[in-house]
Order: structure tokens, then sequence, then C-alpha cells
């Protein structure tokens, strides 16, 4: 996603923030396409604690040091591409009304325009799609976007875009029959939109 407006407002991001945008980043890497030699590299190393969130890092870090970017590819395909159509359909509309562009996507793209975020032109999913809408939340955390990275503007997009159907596709996501690597992913993604929920309904 890009960024039309030409002044930024600037915001001290805390490191807690920047904790909670590198997940959405790395989510939206890894449902955007399939992982490359050197994330699987980097997502090896990764370090977990006792939490819901932190085992699933553990074992996305075990599951990345095992899988090798033919594998991954494979997988990814079979989860999101097919012959026809994945296993998965992730995008909003679908999870929201069981068919593909849908009034979902046409309140995303109208909210899209009004906080002045426009769609890279390399990008061919549709917005809705649960890759980019993982990315945009990173970047209204980091304030990527215009004047609109403060937590009622990141709550609100979060519970108008993600909150209705992003845990229950990750929770699908961990059960996919196709899924290997992006089990632990699928795990990683509903419990960390789990934490994101309960920390926006504070």
């Amino acid at each position: 996603m890009n960024n039309t407006a030409e002044i930024q407002c600037p915001r001290s991001v805390t490191e807690e923030d920047r904790a909670r945008a590198q997940i959405y980043q790395l989510l939206g890497v890894l449902l955007s396409g399939p992982p490359s030699s050197e994330l699987l590299k980097g997502l090896a190393s990764l370090q977990g604690d006792d939490t819901p969130l932190g085992a699933a890092c553990k074992n996305v870090a075990v599951l990345a040091e095992r899988t090798n970017p033919y594998d991954a590819e494979r997988e990814y395909n079979n989860l999101f591409v097919g012959l026809g159509r994945g296993e998965l359909l992730p995008y909003t509309s679908y999870y929201l009304t069981g068919f593909l562009n849908e009034k979902p996507l046409a309140a995303l793209r109208t909210d899209l325009m009004a906080r002045g975020i426009k769609a890279r032109s390399d990008v061919k999913e549709p917005e809705d799609h649960i890759g980019t809408l993982c990315e945009i939340m990173a970047g209204i955390i980091i304030g990527e976007f215009p004047c609109d990275n403060d937590l009622p503007s990141q709550k609100a997009f979060f519970d108008t875009h993600l909150a209705k159907w992003a845990e229950l596709f990750f929770t699908d996501l961990e059960e996919a029959q196709s899924a290997i690597f992006y089990g632990p992913v699928g795990s990683l993604g509903r419990a960390f939109m789990a934490v994101e929920a309960d920390a926006f309904a504070i």
C-alpha cells in the first residue's frame, strides 16, 4: 500500500507498537506469497515463551527450519491458489458473505480512500486479502500513512475489517489439510488476533 498524501503526521512509536507492526508485517508477507529461503532461515531463529503467542512463534521456528522453499511454495499454492481455487479463500468478502468482491470490499476501498491509502500497482489481489489487510494494519501502527496511526484509528480499522473474520480464517488455516508449515502460521495469526481483540476491547 502506498501513501498518497504529501504530509506525514509524526508520532513516536512505542517498542510494543513496533513489535505489533512486525507481527502484522510478517503475517502479511507469509500470506501474500510463499516464503523465500532467506525468510525461512530468519523464521527458524524466532524465540517464544509459554503464552499462546510465544508457543506459536516457537512452532513456526521449528517448521521453518524443516521446510525448504520448494515445499513451502507448493504448500502455499495448494492452500491459496490451486487449480481454480485453493483450499482457503483469504478474503473478507468471502468470509462475511460467502462470495468474492462483495460489500465488505467496497467498504474497505471507501475506508482506504478516506485514509489516503492507495493499492500498489503490482498487487493483483483484491484489497480485502488477509495479507494486504495485515500489511495495512502494520502501516497504520508505525505511521506510514497520513495522520491516522493513533489507537482509535487502529481500533477502527481492526474492528471494521479484521475483527469479524480474521481469527476464524487463521483457525481454518491452522486446521487446513494442506497446511504443514502454514499450520503454525495459522496458530500465530489466531493467537495474535485474539491478543489484538482483547487489547482493543480495553
